[in-house]
């Protein structure tokens, strides 16, 4: 079968904007292919349960096919779509979430819409770029990490292009190393950018060491690159693995926190606090999820993974009380700064892992009305859900960035007697294979009467 090729019709997509076809009952994962499209396919690999190719011919084209809008796509591996339209886009998007609900999430409920992003490109408020080892700053190539050095990317802030480029030049003026994953020698990993809605910056430049040569002349470059500049932080990071940030910062250079507003509220953050990308996005996925929530004024909300405090702080707005509890102590500050920043009283904050957090909390017995989590890709640990059962709220909102991982919680749930009720898909990454949702879940029984705000709380120290 390999190098052989086929004709067949493009069925869907897979969770990675690949096309789906089947070919003599063998699903194949297609490259450059568009739903309703009939190709020829040269067949390049043959796995176990699937095979992968590319398509080299068309007999029917897609009318949602257009030419790539960006020179790099197939070299870098951070979009999936740039061949279609962003309306066939949002058709992939949709259905993935749905399959994942249904197919791993054993629920019947219907996605009720995706909502797409009015502003599809230079989107993302936070950029990191990895650094080669001879001094290409870009992204990796698909499923590698061989960086492919581009000087603009269209789903990126300006800004940040323009810091990438001054550390290119920095790099090969001063003759400074990139880090090497294989060796673990070198000495510049990532740049890490972060601009707010009015066009302010704080750059991290990520180091495997404690310094780099001429600091002075890197952050006169990087401020020249990006006038609107409000710090530069080194980040120190001598570990030997993927995770991108270290555990430690000094500032270079003015500032270590960047503000911006969301929902109303203005936040403060630092390089680690977590905070979503595509800030207009990020307010449409928040007030579906206060939407979920059905507050009233009289409910106690507990949000777990709550980052500098965004989903808290706006949950409070129509809450009695909330909860929020961060694993990184960085964030947690930022979300107590932000809570009093902005006059809300209503709001603590606890630092730890979200399930000892939860735990600790239930061995108090709060019996909170709503539990909101966002948690990381890989989802919700088991005994973070066995704990939210047994706190017993009424409803759970859960905000998920991994279709996957979200409906396999969904059918954990379930076991625990809270079933899907509502969902919708919201884009928050155009162009890229990644799309967030919003689902409900409701308690089938009536919760275990509810303690004091008071005696469950007890201290966020």
């Amino acid at each position: 079968m390999k190098n052989q090729v086929y004709t067949a019709e493009i069925l869907g997509y897979s969770s990675e904007g690949l096309g789906i076809a089947r070919i003599h009952g063998q699903v194949v994962f297609v490259h450059d292919a568009i739903r309703g499209e009939v190709c020829d396919i040269l067949i390049m690999k043959v796995g176990k349960s699937a095979a992968f190719g590319k398509a080299v011919a068309w007999h029917t084209v897609s009318p949602h096919r257009r030419e790539p809008d960006c020179p790099y796509y197939r070299r870098c591996g951070g979009c999936a779509y740039r061949h279609m339209d962003y309306a066939e886009e949002l058709w992939a998007k949709g259905q993935r979430v749905q399959d994942a609900l249904t197919r791993l999430g054993g629920s019947h409920v219907q996605v009720e819409e995706i909502l797409g992003a009015s502003q599809p490109l230079h989107y993302r408020n936070k950029s990191q770029y990895p650094v080669s080892p001879d001094g290409k700053v870009g992204f990796y190539r698909a499923r590698t990490h061989c960086v492919t050095d581009l000087t603009a990317c269209l789903i990126q802030k300006p800004q940040a292009d323009a810091a990438a480029g001054a550390l290119r030049t920095y790099l090969a003026e001063y003759r400074v190393p990139g880090y090497d994953e294989q060796t673990g020698t070198g000495l510049v990993r990532h740049l890490y950018v972060r601009t707010n809605a009015s066009g302010q910056s704080l750059l991290c430049v990520v180091v495997n060491g404690e310094a780099l040569p001429h600091e002075d002349a890197l952050v006169s470059a990087l401020r020249r690159a990006v006038p609107d500049a409000v710090g530069v932080v080194l980040g120190v990071n001598t570990r030997r693995d993927n995770v991108i940030l270290g555990d430690r910062y000094r500032t270079l250079w003015g500032r270590d926190t960047l503000t911006d507003t969301l929902c109303g509220h203005t936040f403060r953050l630092s390089i680690p606090s977590f905070y979503q990308v595509n800030r207009d996005q990020a307010q449409v996925l928040y007030r579906r999820a206060v939407d979920y929530a059905g507050l009233t004024g009289t409910e106690l909300v507990l949000d777990l993974y709550c980052g500098a405090g965004t989903i808290t702080l706006t949950m409070a707005d129509k809450a009695k009380k909330v909860i929020g509890a961060e694993i990184v102590s960085a964030a947690v500050e930022n979300a107590r700064e932000n809570a009093a920043a902005n006059g809300i009283e209503n709001a603590e904050f606890f630092c730890g892992d979200a399930g000892d957090i939860a735990s600790k909390l239930a061995a108090e017995k709060l019996h909170p009305d709503v539990i909101c989590v966002d948690p990381p890709r890989k989802g919700l640990a088991p005994e973070v859900i066995d704990t939210m059962a047994r706190m017993g709220p009424q409803r759970i909102v859960y905000v998920s960035c991994d279709p996957a991982t979200l409906g396999r919680d969904v059918k954990l749930l379930a076991q625990k007697g809270y079933r899907l009720t509502r969902a919708t898909a919201v884009d928050l990454f155009p162009g890229t294979a990644h799309v967030e949702t919003v689902a409900l879940l409701s308690r089938e029984t009536n919760p275990p009467t509810a303690g004091t705000i008071k005696e469950a709380c007890g201290t966020s120290k």
